[in-house]
């Protein structure tokens, strides 16, 4: 027996029928279908459906076909995705809602799974984090397809991928107390598209258990209201989280609202942060630290952070970027912090270019270029500052490397166009004036200060 598309069933039937339909299918049957339009469930009156859409998960994935289920809502416990499942939903009308248990829907080794237009209320029950570390969670699964759901409501993330491939596009993921997507060990993932808002730690989080390359694109999605209720000194709080992942594409992405970063790269070489709007950081909006070795980080916009774009960590190995085209604005500082009080617009250290920038409003200095002695081979050309405390601060620790500051315009800075500093702190004259001495291995020349 084949439940067809048009065969709508109810769950009190469901499983007896389904059970049917396994005894009497052979092995070519099961391969081969009668009906490849798939099948359909509709919930009954039943307090738990979970047997019921088991079973249908069970034939239809067997089949190969799609399960189809009507819209209403589903009171479900642990739910197994098995290989090839596509489960389709009535464009978010459809809600699998949690009962409890272990896990809720969990994946293991299952290529090919198709989700799609389903609403995923996790009813703010909990789960075995041992067993599932989020509402929809999948492992070790190739070509991926998660698209249209809404996931919401959980006590840890929303969705949960490890050693995965394929694509998140389109869903809506709120209310979760970790983060909305969190990838460890990709495979070649796509996070596009998405709605993330108002989780505890992260919004999209990408890491790997050691560094190695990642490649995982993270394209225009929408992120707000990011808190970091787990604490800790940035590795919460982000919009983006990448750690230890190399070749990370980010761009395009609306993010606001966040405690931290709107983008934060952990040891996370040749990593991409382009075309992204952040607004309303508590910290800095684009940050590349640590043991890092290349990052682009150009065209986007930052309104409203403590500090819009750093490049830093030197000391620990965090080498090689080009932060170019920027438009920086809005900054401002903690003075409630003892020391990290920061109101800079660009912080950058070692082997880089700071290239057709623009900083207003950066009430400490528009670009710091080293600290201490971890200052090497960095260029500060055709950047544009507005209204800063100090414009460009260089660090003037005799064992610092070289620095060339040219052919910059800096407009309105209260204390100094250009200057030496030591630990942020300005030390000496006015560099960027005709009288000024030379310092240390530092070129500063054809800039213009109004």
């Amino acid at each position: 027996m084949h439940l067809s598309r048009r065969a709508v069933l109810s769950t009190g039937a469901a499983s007896a029928g389904l059970a049917a339909a396994a005894a009497s299918a052979g092995p070519r049957e099961a391969a081969i279908p009668a009906d490849p339009s798939g099948l359909v469930l509709a919930p009954s009156d039943s307090s738990d459906h979970t047997a019921a859409l088991q079973a249908a998960i069970d034939q239809a994935a067997a089949q190969r076909v799609p399960l189809r289920l009507a819209p209403g809502t589903f009171d479900v416990g642990p739910i197994a995705i098995r290989p090839h499942t596509c489960l389709i939903g009535a464009a978010r009308q459809t809600v699998l809602s949690f009962t409890g248990g272990a896990s809720f829907l969990a994946a293991q080794a299952a290529p090919g799974v198709r989700l799609e237009g389903l609403v995923i209320d996790g009813n703010g029950l909990a789960i075995d984090a041992g067993r599932a570390m989020g509402l929809l969670a999948l492992t070790d699964c190739t070509d991926v397809w998660i698209g249209g759901l809404e996931i919401r409501r959980g006590l840890l993330n929303g969705i949960m991928l490890q050693r995965a491939s394929g694509r998140v596009t389109d869903c809506m993921l709120h209310d979760l107390a970790e983060a909305g997507v969190v990838s460890l060990d990709a495979e070649g993932l796509t996070i596009a598209h998405n709605a993330v808002a108002d989780c505890g730690n992260n919004g999209i989080q990408v890491w790997r258990s050691a560094p190695g390359e990642d490649g995982t694109l993270i394209v225009g999605n929408r992120i707000t209201n990011i808190a970091a209720k787990g604490g800790g000194s940035g590795q919460n709080g982000n919009g983006i989280n990448v750690f230890r992942a190399r070749g990370v594409t980010v761009s395009d992405n609306h993010i606001a609202d966040c405690a931290y970063s709107a983008v934060r790269g952990n040891a996370a070489g040749n990593i991409q942060m382009v075309g992204n709007q952040c607004r309303t950081l508590g910290e800095v909006a684009l940050y590349a630290e640590f043991a890092f070795e290349g990052a682009v980080i150009a065209n986007n916009l930052v309104d409203g952070a403590a500090s819009g774009i750093a490049v830093t960590n030197f000391s620990e190995g965090g080498r090689l970027a080009v932060v170019q085209g920027n438009l920086v604005r809005n900054l401002f500082r903690r003075e409630a912090e003892p020391v990290d009080k920061r109101g800079v617009g660009i912080s950058i250290e070692a082997d880089a270019a700071v290239t057709g920038n623009v900083i207003e409003n950066a009430p400490t200095a528009g670009i710091i270029a080293g600290w201490g002695p971890y200052l090497r081979d960095v260029a500060i050309t055709g950047n544009v500052i507005r209204s800063a405390g100090v414009g460009i601060l260089v660090s003037a620790d005799p064992t610092a490397g070289a620095c060339l500051v040219s052919q910059n315009m800096i407009s309105g800075a209260r204390d100094g166009a250009i200057r030496g500093m030591d630990h942020g702190v300005p030390v000496g004259p006015d560099l960027a004036l005709a009288t000024a001495p030379a310092v240390g291995r530092h070129s500063i020349a054809g800039n213009l200060a109004v």
